[in-house]
């Protein structure tokens, strides 16, 4: 008898060692092959969208990236941020970084209710937005990496959390980096995501204050270079024209490569978020030349964090939900 059970007992240990393995590699119980057996074609699925998003309007690879972040930021990775107002939620999408700005659910959703009809009730909402994250990169030509998977969805949101936890334009350095630590996340993690900003776009009134009024004086930002800020200007007024669109990155903006960072180094970074990685912290400034040097470093620490920060407090084993629909908990 003995003898039995512990041959039963090496057999779950054997059982288990993937998802061990996995997990000292990844962090808790994600791990890339979570699908491999239960929907081999998700990972697929989920790429052929988000191209054929992609192709549509260049635009949609930053947003689907976005959502990814500003789910992570909110509760964990859990795709909180995709909920619709119910009777018992109040939908993170009213909050003030969400409210007229995240978009892309549309996409989500096709690739949601494809998924359904291939594998009902198996891959979860966060999973894919990890995934589209990972997808839109690539196909705007930047790095690729392993997506760790397994994740849950909540049958929550936090509309406080997301008012609050979100990194907003206007925040001062340590405001910013405070918010990464408290996610488990460092300035090098913070100086590399914020690369994601060599695509995609802000609305004027993200950061008509550094035009205008940066200190409560009337006086524009001083860290602006001149002409760039008289280009700024001429589209975005003192008042109207919020919703107005800017390129983060006006060099290249539809590519995802390292310009954003030369930018920043020639005081054209187009938020307030952006131009302080320069020029209120030294550890920041060294990351800041750093990339702007070398793609390749960029590519290499963006995948890293773009890893880590997947695995801010995930939902996993019976905990949340597969949901049905992104945009409603299952009843």
């Amino acid at each position: 008898m003995a003898q039995s059970m512990s041959f039963f007992m090496v057999i779950v240990l054997l059982a288990f060692a993937p998802i061990c393995l996995s997990s000292k590699t990844y962090g808790g119980y994600l791990f890339p092959q979570f699908y491999d057996r239960s929907c081999p074609q998700a990972k697929e699925i989920v790429k052929s969208i988000v191209a054929k998003a992609v192709a549509k309007e260049a635009r949609m690879a930053a947003s689907l990236l976005r959502l990814h972040f500003h789910d992570c930021f909110v509760k964990g990775c859990d795709a909180s941020l995709l909920l619709d107002n119910s009777g018992t939620i109040i939908s993170e999408k009213r909050s003030n970084p969400n409210r007229n700005s995240v978009r892309g659910f549309e996409v989500i959703d096709e690739i949601k209710k494809t998924l359904e009809k291939e594998c009902p009730q198996t891959v979860s909402c966060a999973d894919i937005l990890a995934l589209a994250a990972r997808d839109s990169t690539v196909l705007v030509g930047g790095p690729n990496w392993e997506v760790p998977l397994g994740r849950r969805d909540s049958r929550g949101a936090s509309l406080s959390g997301s008012n609050y936890n979100i990194p907003a334009p206007n925040n001062t350095f340590n405001t910013i980096l405070t918010k990464f630590k408290l996610k488990g996340l460092d300035i090098v993690d913070l100086v590399a995501l914020s690369g994601s900003h060599t695509i995609g776009n802000a609305r004027c009134t993200s950061f008509r204050q550094r035009l205008y009024n940066q200190s409560g004086n009337s006086l524009p930002d001083y860290t602006l270079e001149q002409s760039y800020a008289a280009q700024l200007r001429a589209t975005c007024p003192r008042s109207g024209g919020d919703q107005t669109l800017f390129f983060l990155d006006f060099v290249s903006p539809m590519k995802f490569d390292n310009s954003y960072f030369k930018n920043l180094l020639a005081s054209k970074g187009l938020l307030n978020s952006d131009q302080v990685l320069v020029t209120k912290n030294q550890e920041s400034l060294a990351l800041v030349k750093q990339y702007a040097e070398n793609n390749e470093l960029f590519f290499e620490h963006f995948a890293k964090s773009m890893v880590k920060m997947g695995n801010i407090s995930p939902l996993t084993g019976f905990k949340g939900e597969i949901r049905k629909n992104c945009r409603k908990i299952n009843h």
